[in-house]
């Protein structure tokens, strides 16, 4: 572990009191866009020294609950098998603990890792996957262990009907298809999105007590407000209010993991996408 870089505003030295671990993924090998999101762990940290501790939205404060911030893992670059079981590897280590790992990206392939633990521990999981892209390649230009295949490898370990897709705009045709088939519900954005697809899925979720593995790529933000981030697309989610209610809907189901991935905080000088990121991850602590 690497713990050179401040901990998460409000985290406990206590780990063994903590119910919740933040962990760093700085992992950025496979990025086909802009490189960066090896950055993000370190930037959201710094950034939420910016923030108050306490939510007026959610009417919580991080002083209240105990979270530990385990610093960031030392993955090996460019060797993205290594990388992925050190991921899967300490992942596991949270949950035998009785503890919820929330997972801080890196590219959206360290999901990966944290899935395959995750999904070891629970079998019927389910996976929430919020983003601009689909992600549901077979390989990208002969590879299979890339962030623009990670959750087809998800579906892979969990199989049809367990993954959902919100936010989604970009995509090859083929990836459109294969979703389409039955393999993955995908939702573009819109009132289906909203309404028909997550509020129905978080309430069977909920009711069923099903174990759910949350992703997010900040992507899913449109870039107007979004811009640090290595693969941005245009059409997104329109403002951080928008997409924390939907997560939100989300934290009413059985979430027993959780991340928040891809961005490149070098992409946008302003500073922005950072203390998003940061502000984000601190609603996401708090609705745990």
């Amino acid at each position: 572990m690497n713990a050179a870089s401040p901990g998460f505003i409000g985290c406990t030295d206590n780990y063994n009191a903590a119910r919740t671990v933040l962990l760093g993924a700085p992992y950025d090998s496979t990025t086909s866009g802009r490189p960066g999101a090896r950055f993000g762990p370190g930037a959201i940290r710094t950034e939420s020294w910016g923030l108050e501790t306490y939510s007026p939205i959610l009417e919580r404060d991080l002083e209240d609950i105990a979270f530990f911030d385990a610093g960031d893992l030392e993955l090996p670059f460019g060797e993205s098998t290594g990388a992925l079981a050190l991921i899967e590897q300490q992942t596991s280590a949270i949950l035998e603990a009785g503890k919820l790992p929330f997972l801080l990206g890196g590219e959206h392939l360290v999901t990966l890792g944290a899935v395959r633990a995750t999904a070891a521990r629970y079998p019927d999981l389910h996976l929430i996957h919020f983003d601009a892209h689909a992600d549901l390649r077979e390989d990208y230009l002969g590879v299979k262990l890339s962030h623009a295949c990670v959750i087809r490898r998800c579906w892979e370990i969990l199989g049809d009907g367990r993954i959902a897709q919100f936010g989604i705009r970009s995509g090859t045709r083929e990836e459109f298809e294969w979703a389409k088939a039955g393999h993955t519900a995908l939702h573009r954005i819109g009132h289906e999105c909203y309404v028909e697809g997550l509020g129905k899925l978080a309430e069977e979720l909920s009711a069923k007590r099903v174990p759910v593995y949350l992703t997010v790529d900040i992507d899913v933000l449109d870039p107007s407000i979004m811009p640090g981030t290595g693969t941005p697309d245009a059409g997104g989610i329109s403002s951080f209010h928008e997409l924390l209610s939907m997560l939100l809907w989300v934290f009413r189901a059985n979430v027993v993991a959780c991340d928040l991935v891809e961005l490149a905080p070098n992409l946008d000088p302003t500073g922005v996408s950072s203390a998003t990121a940061a502000k984000l991850v601190r609603e996401m602590l708090l609705a745990i």
